[in-house]
């Protein structure tokens, strides 16, 4: 396995300095944020390390040759919209992007896209998967084409009042992701397994693994904080940002030991990203590199 780290927690560095910072910490590979140019709909949100929309053959090289002169692979070029939003012209748009990073990664030699598969949050599950069958075919008939593989991350998007009631990713347990797969049944779809996200939901994270093996394109390192005494008072039926709070990789609650254990039992030998949410890690250049130099020292107990 790789350790890498999701680029988009460097919002203000550029494709060169992202790269360096990863090179210089000693990582082996990058989820680089693809997001088009513009204002950020929410944290974490926005970034564009790279602009897919450039299809220069010179652009192109430039990435390539850059980050090998570095040692750092990409792991996968990472874009998490709504590709089934309410708006339908937010829909499209997210679409429309979706395949030219699609598109992009091809062109790149990266051929792996980090996504989600969105939600209409106002609808029934069942709704959603009607549009599920609607929307997202000509995406993956894309990826196909292009060899391309498609890596659905499990994160609910449901945190606060701005996703409720349903959230904006349907994907989000193992009894949707086997409803998707019948519906889009793809070599080229798979999973990007994030475990935080199940710590929350009160699932198992490793059962999982073993089931959906042969369809975990893309790992997640991430860790989830439950306040117990916080979620006595609430319960799980209240908005997920007053019991619980994303942590870097060993500050929160997820067993890392038995999760990279389950990883190499099923050999899974991929990438690895760290995806950093911590707040306590915000605010300036210095609290963020220190993030990613305390995430890696702590998952190399795991992670070569």
């Amino acid at each position: 396995m790789k350790i890498g780290f999701v680029s988009a927690i460097l919002d203000k560095s550029d494709f060169e300095e992202m790269i360096s910072v990863a090179s210089d910490l000693g990582y082996k590979c990058v989820e680089v944020a693809c997001w088009p140019k513009g204002k950020a709909e929410r944290r974490y949100a926005g970034v564009s390390h790279i602009d897919v929309e450039n299809n220069d053959d010179s652009y192109v090289s430039y990435i390539q040759n850059f980050c090998k002169d570095k040692g750092v692979e990409i792991s996968s070029l990472a874009y998490y919209p709504n590709p089934l939003d309410g708006d339908l012209e937010k829909r499209t748009a997210a679409v429309e992007h979706l395949k030219k990073v699609i598109q992009f990664s091809a062109k790149l030699g990266v051929n792996m896209v980090t996504t989600f598969i969105g939600r209409d949050q106002s609808k029934r599950v069942e709704e959603n998967l009607e549009l599920v069958k609607e929307v997202w075919p000509p995406i993956i008939k894309l990826a196909e084409e292009c060899g391309v593989k498609v890596a659905i991350e499990n994160c609910p998007m449901l945190f606060g009042p701005d996703q409720w009631p349903g959230g904006q990713n349907l994907m989000t347990t193992p009894s949707i992701w086997k409803k998707v797969f019948d519906i889009l049944p793809s070599d080229n779809l798979g999973i990007n397994y994030d475990p935080s996200h199940f710590v929350w939901q009160m699932i198992d994270y490793i059962k999982p693994i073993y089931e959906f093996k042969d369809k975990i394109f893309h790992v997640h390192f991430k860790d989830i904080k439950l306040y117990r005494d916080k979620l006595d008072q609430v319960g799980v039926m209240a908005y997920p940002l007053e019991y619980m709070s994303p942590k870097i990789p060993g500050y929160g609650d997820v067993d890392w030991g038995k999760y990279v254990s389950a990883l190499t039992d099923i050999g899974y030998d991929g990438y690895t990203c760290i995806e950093v949410e911590d707040k306590y890690f915000e605010g300036s250049k210095e609290k963020v590199i220190d993030s990613l130099k305390l995430s890696k020292q702590y998952m190399t107990n795991f992670v070569i």
